[in-house]
């Protein structure tokens, strides 16, 4: 009998840190009833449902993912409830508060080529062992049928407005002017709308119909353009974006300057009255030295394992329990000791971080450039070489984590190595305190490097020497 495995091996369609990712030609209709034959039996071996939520981002190939999808529940007796193009964290939380499964069609960032899945229990996203409990389900022979989504149910999307409606207060960013760079974010329209609602202006810019893959990581040039020539222009408090499926932030201060993802998730923690604290290991060094929480425990890259890092807390008796990753997502794993009524919602989210920001800037009166400005001065910068075999990568860090200075030699690092963590990927601290961070993506053949340096200056030109000779090894 078939089993996930089986079709993944064939299909080339792979978990990677944060659901199943591969080829939109990969991701057949037979390889998507697969994977959600094998999500739907691995959740009735642990609980009761009737329904199962999905969402899609705007990816051209993703509505006929998602029909894919409810043809397979439909077989298994199951109702798809269809919620339309929303953001991945809104699907979750109408999945968690209803308790029953979810899926999100999105690639996140990665190019339009590629299309993936991302899975929910009932109380959360799915485990790295719940992952294992699908790749040995055993597959009954279902035809995948021309199955017509159901129409949109409303409520996730307007529930998840409510929520943040409900932190900031109607109006409760009156007085603020905010560009909104629109691009091809799942949750541009909810965005608009929720900023509108609460009273700030909003200016909407770049709008596209086709798909950008914007990467919250690895922000392009032209968009450090972008925001720079944008803060000129219309003289906002702040430019605010997201990424394809909307759990990842893109923000900038007045000036322009995007702000890094673990320097969003670093403030909007603290706004919390955040104590505990999973982050992963990619993070700027920022947090340990604000002072700011009583722990902080480091993971593997992913959002699974910050869940695991969280829930590790609150079995230890934490309270005021969040995580973030390096991307700016953050997760909010218990109510919030400032904002009690604010639920639990332990999947990235982009919303929480762009409403708590802007509500720190009017509550406080304080530029987001100044609430940066006082912060431990280590700065991060990274980016990836796409194209870069999977293969390849791991191969090249199997063969310098046993000779460090072979790989110093190689990429021509300016200081000797003092401390090497293999936590995810290789993470390099020199004798100068600088960082070098070499990490496979799990999601698509790309080399990611992550670098912390004392400047903004230093660290983009330690990544850029970095990346220069890595390249050749492509």
């Amino acid at each position: 009998m078939t089993q996930l495995k089986d079709v993944i091996q064939q299909s080339g369609v792979a978990f990677g840190t944060s659901g199943a990712r591969g080829l939109v030609s990969a991701l057949t209709d037979e390889v998507c009833a697969a994977y959600t034959q094998a999500f739907a039996c691995t959740m009735q071996a642990n609980f009761r449902f009737d329904k199962v939520a999905i969402a899609v981002d705007l990816r051209p190939s993703s509505l006929r993912i998602a029909q894919a999808c409810a043809s397979m529940l439909r077989q298994l007796g199951i109702e798809a409830v269809f919620c339309g193009a929303i953001p991945t964290p809104a699907l979750a939380l109408y999945a968690q508060t209803r308790q029953i499964p979810g899926i999100m069609v999105t690639g996140s960032h990665i190019p339009f080529d590629r299309n993936g899945l991302k899975f929910y229990r009932p109380d959360g996203e799915i485990s790295k062992s719940d992952e294992a409990a699908m790749l040995d389900c055993e597959l009954t022979e279902k035809a995948v049928d021309e199955t017509v989504l159901s129409p949109i149910n409303p409520d996730a999307y307007q529930e998840y407005m409510q929520r943040y409606i409900a932190v900031a207060g109607v109006n409760g960013l009156a007085g603020l002017k905010l560009a909104l760079y629109q691009h091809s974010s799942v949750g541009r329209d909810l965005m608009q709308a929720l900023l509108t609602s609460l009273g700030a202006e909003v200016i909407c810019l770049e709008r596209s119909e086709s798909f950008v893959p914007i990467d919250t990581e690895a922000v392009s040039a032209e968009d450090v353009q972008r925001g720079l020539a944008w803060a000129r222009q219309y003289e906002v408090d702040a430019i605010i974006s997201t990424d394809g499926d909307g759990d990842r932030p893109l923000i900038s201060d007045e000036c322009g300057q995007w702000l890094r993802g673990d320097i969003v998730g670093l403030l909007t923690a603290r706004a919390l009255k955040i104590d505990h604290l999973a982050v992963p290991v990619s993070c700027n060094t920022a947090i340990e030295n604000s002072g700011f929480f009583k722990q902080v425990i480091r993971t593997r890259i992913g959002s699974p394992f910050v869940i695991a890092g969280m829930e590790q807390l609150a079995a230890g008796g934490a309270s005021g329990v969040a995580g973030f990753e390096a991307n700016g997502g953050f997760l909010l794993g218990s109510p919030s000791p400032q904002f009690p009524a604010l639920a639990a919602l332990p999947t990235r989210d982009a919303v929480l971080p762009v409403v708590i920001l802007l509500t720190q800037v009017k509550q406080l009166g304080q530029a987001l450039s100044q609430q940066v400005a006082m912060l431990p001065q280590r700065f991060t910068a990274s980016d990836r070489l796409q194209n870069f075999a999977t293969s390849k990568s791991q191969a090249l860090l199997a063969e310098w984590s046993v000779n460090i200075d072979v790989l110093v030699d190689a990429l021509k690092l300016p200081f000797e190595v003092s401390q090497v963590d293999t936590t995810d990927g290789l993470r390099l601290t020199l004798t100068s305190n600088q960082i070098v961070h070499l990490r496979p993506s799990g999601n698509a053949p790309e080399f990611r490097c992550y670098v912390e340096d004392v400047s903004v200056a230093a660290a983009m030109t330690l990544l850029e020497t970095t990346l220069t000779q890595l390249s050749k090894f492509a």
